[in-house]
Formats: C-alpha cells, sequence, structure tokens
C-alpha cells in the first residue's frame, strides 16, 4: 500500500511495485518481465520500437552471458539512449536524468552535478555512464541483479530535505515519461535551483481540483521574483504560485506565464493572499525567507 500521499503526489506505483530481481536459472520468462523493467527504468518510462531494442544485449543476458547490471550498461551506451537523452538535451538536463535512470534518485546536490560534467568533458560520455554503474553505491542497493527503481521514500530516506524535494521534479506520473508530459523538455528542470542548491517545492500532480503540476520555479529566481516588500522591516515570505492562465481575467492579461513569485513582507501576506486568489491563481507555497 502506498504510504500517506504517494497517491495524491503522483508516486504511487514508484511507492508499490516490488523491484526485478534477476538470479541465475530463473526461467524465461522471467527474464523477459526484467528485460522489460530495465527498459522501463532505464530509458525513463519512454516507448522503445521494436527496431530500437538492443537485441545482441538481450540474447547475451538470456543466455547468462551478462548480468542485469551489464545489459542496463549496454542500454545506456548505446545510440538510442546517447540520442534522446544526451544529444538533444542540455548537459544538465542529461546528468539529472542520469541521477534518475541510474540510481534511483535525484542529484544530492549541485556539486555532485558538476563532477559529472567535469568528467564528460574530460573522459567522455561513455565514462560518465561507467561512474554511475560501477559506484559504491549502484553496487550496495542494486548489485549485478537487481534493476534500480525510484528510491527516496520506500527503502530509504533521501540525504536532505532537498533531494526529496528536487526527486519530484524528475519523477511525477504513471503516464509521464522522460520524453513526454514534462514542462521542462530539453532543458533541465532542476535549473536555477540545482545552480543555487535552493529547495523546490513539492506540490500535487494535475486533476480536477489541482493544477499543482504546471508549477515551475523561474529560469531567474531573482529577475522574475515580485518585490513588493522593497524598503520594508521585519520577516519576509517568498510566496510561490501557479495557475494563472492568459485569459483568466482579461481579454489580454498581464500574465505571460503560469508561474510567479513573489516576496512579501508579513504584514501584507493577507492583503497578497486576496489579491492572489481573485486573480485566478494558485498558491503552491509559501517559504520564510
Amino acid at each position: 500500500m502506498p504510504f500517506g500521499p504517494a497517491s495524491r503526489l503522483g508516486v504511487e506505483r514508484f511507492d508499490s511495485d516490488s523491484p526485478y530481481e534477476n538470479l541465475p536459472g530463473d526461467e524465461d520468462a522471467k527474464k523477459e518481465e526484467v528485460i522489460t523493467a530495465v527498459y522501463r527504468q532505464v530509458m525513463g518510462n519512454a516507448y522503445v520500437m521494436e527496431s530500437e531494442r538492443q537485441v545482441v544485449a538481450e540474447s547475451q543476458f538470456k543466455l547468462g552471458e551478462i548480468s542485469v547490471r551489464e545489459l542496463i550498461r549496454r542500454i545506456a551506451k548505446s545510440d538510442l539512449y546517447q540520442s534522446r537523452f544526451f544529444d538533444a538535451c542540455s548537459r544538465y538536463r542529461y546528468i539529472e536524468l542520469a541521477f534518475r535512470h541510474l540510481l534511483g534518485r535525484a542529484p544530492a546536490s549541485f556539486q555532485e552535478m558538476r563532477l559529472h560534467a567535469e568528467r564528460l568533458d574530460s573522459h567522455g560520455y561513455e565514462a560518465d555512464i561507467d561512474s554511475f554503474l560501477d559506484s559504491d553505491e549502484y553496487q550496495n542497493n542494486f548489485g549485478e541483479y537487481t534493476v534500480p527503481y525510484q528510491r527516496g521514500w520506500r527503502t530509504e530516506s533521501c540525504s536532505t530535505m532537498q533531494e526529496f524535494g528536487w526527486s519530484f521534479q524528475l519523477l511525477r506520473g504513471n503516464s509521464s515519461s522522460s520524453l513526454k508530459g514534462d514542462l521542462a523538455g530539453i532543458s533541465s528542470k532542476l535549473g536555477g535551483a540545482a545552480y543555487q542548491n535552493l529547495p523546490i517545492a513539492v506540490v500535487a500532480p494535475s486533476s480536477a481540483d489541482s493544477q499543482g503540476w504546471s508549477y515551475r520555479p523561474a529560469a531567474n529566481l531573482q529577475d522574475a521574483a515580485t518585490r513588493l516588500g522593497a524598503g520594508a522591516t521585519g520577516k519576509m515570505y517568498r510566496v510561490n504560485v501557479t495557475g494563472y492562465r492568459a485569459n483568466n481575467i482579461r481579454p489580454i492579461s498581464r500574465y505571460t506565464k503560469s508561474n510567479r513569485v513573489y516576496f512579501v513582507p508579513f504584514e501584507k501576506l493577507s492583503q497578497e493572499f486576496k489579491r492572489i486568489h481573485k486573480e485566478g491563481g494558485v498558491i503552491s507555497s509559501i517559504t520564510p525567507m
């Protein structure tokens, strides 16, 4: 059974699914299930056509010549994976997806992402893939026979709440994938929050009574913020707002994007809440500065 809000946050499948494991002597039907699970995890739930499958590596796995880890290595180094997630994406989008696909978690910090960026520059793409699969973390959590799975809320806690919040930016909903159903597209999903090591609010996915899934922090957090509290004294609050729609107030709206960030002094919070709700916005988080 999913923990507390898993079903409301769009991660119920990842909370309740059991890990896939292949052991020597398993029947062919079990190996086919493992192969399917490997493609789903490594390719980020994206559709793979028959002509795109790595048939040689699959055959070697079925014959027991390579392990689950080596099958993953072949797929991650294939032209299929590289063309979808490395060549077509920004540098840090590839890195955050590689963490999700190969280690089952979000990056812990920008420093961790930067180490992979430096490795790409100095040693190349294949060496970076090896660094994930040959790491102690991979061996300790998955070994040779277990398909990586999304970690952080069922098997163990993330190292920080920041990493926990980042993980929800990279993994939302059963029908979404690393290619479709994601507002980030080929750009980094963590964006400026990663560069500044800032937490990101966890909001509910889209539903009849929620538009939270559409919230994404502005690319430039400082320039995008409306500083209503300029010159004010006392405690300030950061208010993240989503749900704005281009024509929900007047034929030509001043809101060109659905998300905005406000910095509001405590004495103006009530006034701002009323204004935001009147104009159709949905407050996704309020954080003391």
